[in-house]
């Protein structure tokens, strides 16, 4: 898949692209309804499915106050997006001249010049241009102007509301991984640097690598059943826990990883780690005796619930 960010209005020459429209933080179920139709669309018309995303995401412009982490960084939609049969990610970099373009001028600009769309798919409630004042009727008006078809897809609901990156969100910040895992389509995961810790997993007998991940949402505080990408090792059975270390008297917000069965030695690695299930909230336990009696049974926990292969839901 070839990415391409864009900026001013200049065609990029692409065959009959279908385009879909979005942030798309996530790829969630929601999104991939967009992408599916986007490339079914291509297919039949023997052009290029193209993604159309904004970076950084609108709301970190637009209200920086409030923007959330993301669930995905740019590198991670384009992976997933390209596991999905996109051929083009086209990345439109959002600052304040983007953020003031008229619907109309949004819809010349960009689909008709830029990237000279054929077919347009977007969402059922799909807003657009500034302050959110175009929808899908006046795109279909629009499109009929430029020359291109607009398809409005049903959202995708889960017990009965929209799938939607702030619930993900939600589901996460309470730790509910498993909720998150339905909404999305896979487990959550978030990449991650392996860096110095203070040593004291090993000391204990419970050696763990201490991450430092990217820019991405986390999940509430805890101890989850994970599973970790290592370099040339595939992936692994793991404990990870997030939180302050109560037992060892507390301190800022830290993520590490106990890789069950891994003796290597990981420090500078990148790795990915997926959330699987939420064992337990952290715990503040009398000393380290009492602490590696309760990550053995998260332990023997991990174990049992990610015996299946990966890819099967836990």
């Amino acid at each position: 898949m070839q990415q391409v960010r864009i900026g001013r209005p200049f065609p990029l020459g692409w065959s009959s692209p279908a385009v879909t429209i979005g942030n798309f933080d996530g790829v969630h179920r929601g999104h991939q309804a967009l992408v599916s139709a986007a490339v079914a669309r291509a297919r039949e018309s023997g052009g290029l499915a193209v993604v159309l995303t904004f970076d950084p995401h609108p709301a970190r412009i637009l209200s920086p106050d409030r923007a959330p982490a993301a669930l995905t960084t740019l590198a991670q939609k384009a992976e997933v997006l390209a596991d999905l049969g996109v051929d083009r990610l086209a990345v439109l970099p959002f600052d304040a001249s983007v953020a003031r373009l008229s619907p109309g001028e949004f819809a010349r600009a960009v689909l008709h010049e830029t990237l000279g769309a054929r077919d347009v798919v977007v969402g059922e409630s799909f807003r657009f241009g500034r302050r959110r004042e175009g929808d899908v009727r006046g795109l279909v008006d629009l499109g009929r102007e430029l020359g291109f078809s607009v398809h409005a897809v049903p959202s995708v609901l889960e017990e009965g509301s929209p799938v939607s990156s702030s619930r993900v969100r939600d589901a996460l910040a309470r730790g509910d991984v498993g909720a998150a895992q339905t909404l999305l389509g896979r487990p959550y995961f978030v990449d991650a640097s392996v860096v110095r810790g203070d040593g004291r997993g090993r000391t204990i007998g419970v050696p763990t690598a201490n991450l430092e991940p990217e820019d991405q949402f986390l999940p509430a505080q805890g101890v989850y059943a994970a599973r970790c990408r290592i370099p040339g090792g595939g992936w692994r059975i793991a404990v990870a826990n997030l939180g302050r270390r109560p037992t060892f008297g507390g301190g800022q917000v830290t993520l590490e990883v106990h890789v069950v069965d891994f003796e290597g030695d990981l420090y500078g690695a990148r790795v990915r780690l997926e959330f699987h299930a939420r064992l337990r909230g952290e715990e503040r336990f009398d000393g380290p005796e009492a602490l590696v009696a309760r990550i053995g049974r998260d332990i023997a926990a991990a174990r049992a619930l990610l015996s299946k292969p990966r890819g099967e839901r836990v």
